[in-house]
C-alpha cells in the first residue's frame, strides 16, 4: 500500500534510428508536475533544434495523475505509445520524453507508434526499476529540552533529518516512510504541541 515501482536515476541519450530520422529517449524519476516541467525545460533548452519533443509521466501512487503530449505528431502517434510503456512496466512517479529529428523521410501513423514505442521501451530497459516506499515530510517545533526525547524518536523510526534549527524553540524538517506516519503521530501527539505531517 506504500510502495511503488519507478526508476531509479535517470536515463539519457538512449538512440534509435529510422529512416534517416533520430528519436532519442530520456527517462526521468519525478514526484511532481513542477519536476516534469524542469525536465521538459532543461530538453527543450538542450535541443533546441529538434522537431518534436513527445513525452508522457505518470505520477502517484496508482499513477492515477497523467498525461500523454504528441507534440506535434499525428494524435495517439507519440505521447500514447510512450504512456502505454509506463504502464506495461507498471511505473509510475515517472516521465518519458522521446525527442525527433525529423530526416526527412515520413513514417507514417504506423511507423511512428512503433518507433516512439520502441524507443521508451529501449529507454526503460536502460534503467534500473526499483521498489520505493512512499514518504512524508515532518515539520516540528519544541522546546529546547525536548530535544533528546524527539531525536530518539525519529531515529527509532528510521527519519532522514533535511533541517535542525536549535533555539529555545527548536524546529526540524524531516522526511519519514509513510507507513511510519500514524505511529510517528500518535506519539508525536503526546509530546507536542505543534507539527504537521505533509504527504509528498
Amino acid at each position: 500500500m506504500f510502495e511503488y515501482q519507478s526508476i531509479e536515476k535517470t536515463v539519457e541519450d538512449v538512440l534509435i534510428k529510422e529512416k534517416g530520422s533520430k528519436f532519442i529517449g530520456f527517462a526521468y524519476p519525478v514526484i511532481s508536475e513542477e519536476e516534469v516541467k524542469s525536465c521538459l525545460q532543461k530538453l527543450y533548452e538542450e535541443h533546441p533544434k529538434a522537431t518534436h519533443h513527445c513525452y508522457a509521466f505518470r505520477l502517484g501512487l496508482s499513477g492515477e495523475n497523467y498525461r500523454a503530449n504528441d507534440d506535434g505528431e499525428p494524435s495517439g502517434s507519440a505521447g500514447l505509445p510512450i504512456y502505454n510503456q509506463l504502464l506495461a512496466h507498471q511505473l509510475t512517479n515517472i516521465l518519458v520524453v522521446v525527442i525527433r529529428y525529423y530526416g526527412g523521410t515520413k513514417l507514417g501513423v504506423s511507423g511512428l507508434v512503433k518507433t516512439y514505442k520502441e524507443t521508451a521501451k529501449f529507454t526503460l530497459e536502460s534503467a534500473k526499476i526499483i521498489t520505493k516506499e512512499l514518504e512524508s515530510d515532518l515539520k516540528l517545533s519544541f522546546k529546547f529540552s525536548q530535544q533528546n526525547v524527539i531525536f530518539s524518536l525519529l531515529n527509532k523510526n528510521g527519519a532522514q533529518i533535511l533541517n535542525f534549527d536549535a533555539q529555545q524553540i527548536c524546529t526540524i524538517d524531516a522526511r519519514i516512510k509513510t507507513a511510519q506516519k500514524e505511529n510517528i503521530s500518535n506519539q508525536l501527539a503526546e509530546m507536542l504541541l505543534d507539527f504537521e505531517i505533509i504527504d509528498l
